[in-house]
């Protein structure tokens, strides 16, 4: 009898969670060449990242390629066309190519080491002649031609990237919109099966979306019927998994059915980077603040204007108007059409009552419409379409923090995400000085700054995030650390003056190098707070003076002299 029971417990699970490793067909909706562009690089691939991957702030626009943990692997242009664009970011992509080729699509090369011969002094000349580092370059079709397989420069780190590797794109050119460069034949190897981690119920009812919203994480090894009464929703944790690799990676597809028809289904074959944000809105956002854990939406907040959705019925919440039975399925597929599903039964049950707490507001806010608030030393302006959701806007004042400069301010919360930014004011109090108010700035609790300026006894910004608020100043200029350099010093067994370079609170708006009064290129590592100048071979021997400058964001300047014999 025990063993039965065993049994039993054993196919209820197998019914309710399945993992498919046969490739199925996938979900497209378009073709793409295949065979026309070879691989970035001349290893094995191996990612590290995939296309659509859920990012801190945006979904992922390619493919990572691990590049042996390890600077310099040469890289390839991956067909023939031309290089369209050359950019050096500070933070971002850091060095990247875009090559345009003839069938319509764009490849894209960021957090590159260096630039090949021709195309480094295309940037250098570029960053000369506009004195800065960070430089977008547009260049003509005769410019730059490549062929099919040639050097474009090394992988590298450069930019925001968190270790060495090559992040790829492709992109469809009219539109630039990137594309799942997977689906070009550029694969990964991989037979395993996406893996579902979770689901999540949401008793939505008429509210809006937010902390208070009823969550119920389902167990994957349940076979009990979960009762619902009105209008409902419904998430899933899930990522993909590839060979050879503990990387969680992105997945391809997530479709919902209800009794085998489909509610809602999420593809990952295009973005689009005007809406990539839009990820706070389409996970839930309060509980990955909370818990560090992405839930996917199957449904949609009512202003989020994302294009994943190939396939949504309504809003894509369900609303049950019977007493049956009925049956939700998750398919979860990989590139390769690895396929997981999961399913669950669902009754509706007018004595069931969710646990609500009714979200306490002090205003009514609608995110079709412009929104404004005024407090004695707070005031609020927040656009038309600036909010996913209508809210219940909430405001508290609290104390005065050390070394601020009004009371603190609490602006809703953490847990709402917002579309675009809004305008935010704090009224300082009588310690901010006239010689202070130029140095004022809005921080949030943490500290971090948001920005301002002095206006008329206010502090105003543009911020885009709720939250705890209040006034600070930055009177600290940026601080210089030389690394091999000092008064005197003979630099001519080296070939670059180095520094690490930092700010306490509204960051480095600007660095600048001269040699003998004479501009000079500084290149910065912001991952490092690393700093350098490269020395020209044609610099002359003997004495020389160094100098450099750098400016936070509050207008302080550090600067840093120095003679050297080179």
């Amino acid at each position: 009898m025990k063993v039965n029971r065993i049994l039993v417990i054993c196919l209820a699970f197998f019914l309710v969670h399945v993992s498919v490793k046969a490739q199925n067909p996938i979900i497209k909706n378009r073709e793409y060449p295949q065979g026309y562009f070879r691989s970035p690089l001349d290893i094995p691939p191996q990612a590290s990242g995939t296309f659509g991957e859920l990012r801190s702030t945006h979904f992922h626009a390619g493919d990572d390629y691990r590049t042996q943990q390890r600077v310099g692997l040469p890289l390839f242009a991956v067909a023939e066309g031309y290089v369209a664009r050359v950019r050096v970011q500070i933070g971002g992509g850091g060095n990247s190519v875009y090559i345009n080729h003839p069938n319509g699509f764009t490849s894209v090369y960021l957090h590159m080491h260096e630039f090949n011969a021709q195309l480094a002094a295309i940037v250098k000349a570029k960053q000369y002649e506009l004195q800065r580092f960070d430089v977008d370059i547009s260049l003509e079709e005769a410019v730059v031609p490549v062929r099919k397989g040639d050097r474009i420069g090394l992988a590298g780190n450069t930019g925001s990237s968190q270790g060495p590797h090559l992040h790829f794109e492709i992109r469809d050119t009219k539109k630039e919109a990137p594309l799942n460069p997977q689906l070009f034949g550029l694969k990964f190897p991989d037979n395993l099966a996406p893996l579902i981690r979770g689901i999540t119920v949401y008793d939505l009812a008429d509210e809006p979306f937010s902390e208070h919203t009823p969550r119920r994480h389902l167990s994957l090894q349940s076979a009990q019927v979960l009762p619902v009464n009105g209008r409902f929703g419904v998430g899933i944790n899930t990522v993909d998994r590839h060979n050879g690799t503990s990387f969680n990676n992105g997945v391809y597809s997530i479709e919902l059915l209800l009794d085998g028809r489909p509610v809602s289904t999420v593809l990952f074959e295009e973005l689009s980077f005007a809406t990539s944000g839009t990820i706070h809105s389409y996970i839930d956002y309060p509980y990955y603040i909370l818990k560090k854990t992405r839930i996917q939406k199957s449904f949609k907040d009512p202003n989020n204007p994302i294009n994943i959705f190939h396939f949504l019925e309504g809003d894509g919440s369900i609303t049950l108007t019977d007493n049956q039975e009925h049956t939700l399925t998750y398919r979860v597929r990989d590139v390769h059409g690895n396929t997981s599903t999961h399913t669950f039964k669902v009754r509706n049950t007018p004595s069931y009552t969710p646990v609500r707490q009714r979200a306490p507001g002090t205003a009514m806010f609608s995110f079709d419409r412009e929104n404004r608030f005024s407090a004695e030393n707070a005031e609020v302006i927040i656009p038309q379409n600036a909010l996913y959701d209508h809210l219940h806007f909430s405001y508290h004042q609290g104390s005065r923090p050390n070394g601020g400069y009004s009371m603190m301010q609490h602006i809703h919360n953490r847990f709402i995400p917002l579309r675009d930014s809004y305008e935010l004011k704090i009224k300082a109090d009588s310690t901010l000085t006239d010689a202070l108010k130029a140095k004022a700035i809005i921080v949030n609790a943490e500290g971090n700054s948001h920005g301002g300026n002095f206006e008329d006894g206010w502090v105003r910004t543009k911020t885009r995030s709720f939250g705890g608020f209040y006034i600070a100043i930055d009177t600290l200029p940026p601080t210089i650390q030389p690394q091999n350099i000092s008064e005197g010093k003979n630099m001519a067994a080296t070939n670059r003056i180095n520094f690490k370079i930092s700010d306490n609170l509204s960051g480095i708006q600007s660095f600048n190098g001269y040699i003998d009064d004479h501009w000079v290129l500084m290149e910065y590592d912001p991952k490092s707070r690393s700093l350098w100048h490269t020395l020209e071979s044609d610099l002359q021997k003997g004495k020389h003076r160094f100098r450099l400058e750098v400016v936070d964001w509050k207008d302080n300047k550090q600067v840093y002299e120095v003679n050297f014999i080179r």
